[in-house]
Parts: structure tokens; sequence; C-alpha cells
């Protein structure tokens, strides 16, 4: 969900985009990653706060800051390569933050096919890595088409059942176009647990479309639908189309366990309904095993690179141009308003949950760094 999306912005404060940068690169090292890593995870962190996605930004930093305190997240782990070919590969993450086996296992996946055309990695034993666009750009600096998806643990209800069984499951798809990429970035469920976290904290009901209660009945409340996921009660976050096959529910189900198949079962790892992500109650500590995909491919062997570059740029400048419907504002296409969004941002200031800023205060204390200035 972007900020525009939000209810309402009230009690909210503008805090500068390098006051929030400075924290987290001094926070991070006070769990033991060193000054790259700390930047590489602040960097992913608040990409997601510059495009106007506040479920995957600072807002999370509270669930980070409890992951890594009970031994989910290893400190210092490092992704080991298990098997590999010249097109593939199947990393372990060892719970290493996810931020970082994302970045290095998108490097592999794009090293790939620099040299064949194709690369594909998958990735078991590792952490919520953030907003999956990120992997893609990463893809895109390289001229080539970049794909990721990625499980989380169970949070998603599927059509007619009352358990949660799949991930928020997103899948993020971008390819190079002028005068901006094509940058698709999407859970398959309704909205995110993020999304959740911030509707609760601001207080506001839910649509009655987003969620089921344990007895898998429509509910607008946030909070319910966080604790029977967190404690494992029944309920959970509606597929995207909905509970119902009859709005298109039984689509966003099967993507959500396709992006399972791709994640979990090719890395030789956990499905959604067999992760644990919840800190302090995983078994001995051994971590959640939340699953990626990443996948690189260079578009010129399809054909000329820019002949295809500039039919796609031509088509979205056609989507763009199409004619709007009475009332309707500007159209985009997917990655436009998160770009410009960030253009925005970057010099100035990033929307900040005066509850959020209340878990960074309490972690900047715990943790011996100096909060956020924000007066």
């Amino acid at each position: 969900m972007t900020d525009e999306q939000n209810h309402t912005m009230t009690n909210y404060i503008d805090i500068p985009y390098p006051e929030l940068r400075d924290f987290c690169n001094s926070l991070f090292p006070s769990y033991g990653f060193n000054a790259n890593e700390s930047k590489a995870i602040t960097e992913i962190l608040l990409r997601a706060d510059l495009y106007g996605i506040e479920s995957h930004g600072i807002q999370r930093l509270v669930r980070y800051d409890e992951e890594i305190r009970s031994g989910m997240v290893t400190v210092g782990a490092q992704p080991e390569i298990l098997h590999e070919t010249p097109v593939s590969a199947c990393l372990d993450g060892h719970k290493a933050m996810g931020q970082l086996t994302g970045i290095r296992a998108m490097k592999l996946a794009v090293e790939k096919a620099g040299r064949t055309g194709i690369g594909m990695v998958t990735v078991r034993n590792s952490n919520h890595y953030g907003i999956a666009g990120y992997y893609t750009a990463m893809a895109l600096e390289a001229d080539l088409i970049g794909i990721t998806m990625t499980n989380t643990e169970a949070i998603c209800v599927p059509t007619n059942g009352k358990r949660a069984m799949l991930g928020t499951n997103p899948i993020a798809f971008a390819m190079p176009a002028e005068p901006i990429p094509f940058s698709f970035d999407a859970a398959t469920t309704m909205v995110t647990r993020g999304t959740m976290e911030v509707f609760h904290k601001n207080g506001h009901p839910i649509p009655d479309t987003w969620a089921v209660d344990s007895e898998g009945r429509p509910t607008t409340d946030a909070g319910e639908v966080i604790r029977n996921i967190i404690g494992k009660l029944g309920g959970g976050i509606a597929p995207l189309g909905g509970s119902a096959e009859i709005s298109g529910g039984h689509k966003g189900y099967g993507l959500a366990a396709m992006v399972d198949i791709c994640t979990g079962i090719l890395s030789g790892g956990l499905t959604s309904n067999h992760i644990n992500s919840t800190p302090g109650e995983a078994e001995d500590a051994v971590g959640p095993g939340i699953c990626h995909c990443f996948a690189a491919i260079d578009y010129g062997i399809f054909g000329n690179k820019r002949d295809l570059k500039e039919a796609l740029s031509a088509f979205l400048g056609e989507l763009r141009a199409c004619p709007r419907a009475d009332g309707k504002g500007r159209i985009y296409t997917h990655g436009e308003k998160a770009l410009e969004t960030m253009a925005a941002r970057i010099g100035g200031t990033i929307p900040v949950n005066e509850k959020t800023l209340g878990e960074m205060q309490a972690i900047a204390s715990r943790q011996g760094v100096r909060p956020p200035n924000f007066y």
C-alpha cells in the first residue's frame, strides 16, 4: 500500500530522509553488522519509504529488531552455494538477513545472465528480504529483465479455507524502457501483513474483502487478523481477488501457490505453511526458513535489444495515453509512481507514523544509538 492509499496522514511526523538513513546506518552496526552490510540493509529498508510503500519501510524495523535479537537472524552468516550450473544455482542463506542474501543471489543471477543469457537462483533458509522491486531494479541496472519471488510465513487463506496456508508471496518483474522502466511488484494477497499493521496502528477498520476471521468469515478488524496470524488461530488475509471464486480469488490462490513452488519447492526448502517467523517461537531458534527465487534475463537473446526496448517503450506510452474514465485521474504504468515519489522524497522528508517513531526511539535507547532528529 502506498502512502496515498492510506486513509489519513494524521499522526505522522515528517522526518528528513538523511536523518532516517543515518539512524539506520548507526543502528544496524549495534547488532554486529559491518558498515557495508548495514548500508545495504538500510538502502533496501528505506527504498520502500522512498517509493511510498510504508508497509515495508521503517515501520518494519521493530520486527527486524525482534528477529535479530531472538536469533531468527544470524548476524555474520554468509550464503552458501549448494548446487550450481552455468544458468542456475541454489543457495542456503544460513539464516542471514534476507536483504544480504537477496543481494548476493540477484548478483549471481545477473552474472550468469551476462555469460549465458539467463540466470536463475533459488534460496532457502533465509529471512524477510524487504521490497521485491529492489532486486528487479538490480537487473535493470545491468540492462536485463529481472524477476523475483519470495514466500513468507502462512498468512493467506486458500479459496474456501479458513486456515492460513500460503504467504503474501509477492512477484516482481521489471524490464528496461524509456523514459522509465516497467516495474511491477505486488503481493499475491489482497494486502500484506505490513498493510494490516499500518491500519492497526492508525486505528482504521479494513475493508471486509481483505481478510477472514478464524471461522472463515469476513472481518474488518486488522488487530484480530494480526493476532490470529501470530497465534496460528485460523483465518488470515484473502488471496488476490478475495476469498471467493466469483470474485477471482482462486487466481490469487493459484499465483501464491506458484510462488511457493518456485521458492520453497525449487530451493529444497520450506513452503509457507511450514515457515515460522514469529520471533521467540522458532524451536531452538532455527529461523523462519523463508525461501526466494531470482531470475535475470538478457532480452537480447530474443532479438535486437534496441528494437525490443523501443517496442516496450511505445507500448507503455500507449497505456499512459489511454482515454480516462470520467472523473478519473492520470494513468500510470507500473513503477512510474514509485520513481516520482522517490525523486520528491530523497531530498526531502518521509512521513513516519508516531507509533513507529516511538518504536524507533525505544530501539535506539536499548541499542545505545541516537534516535532520528525530528524537531
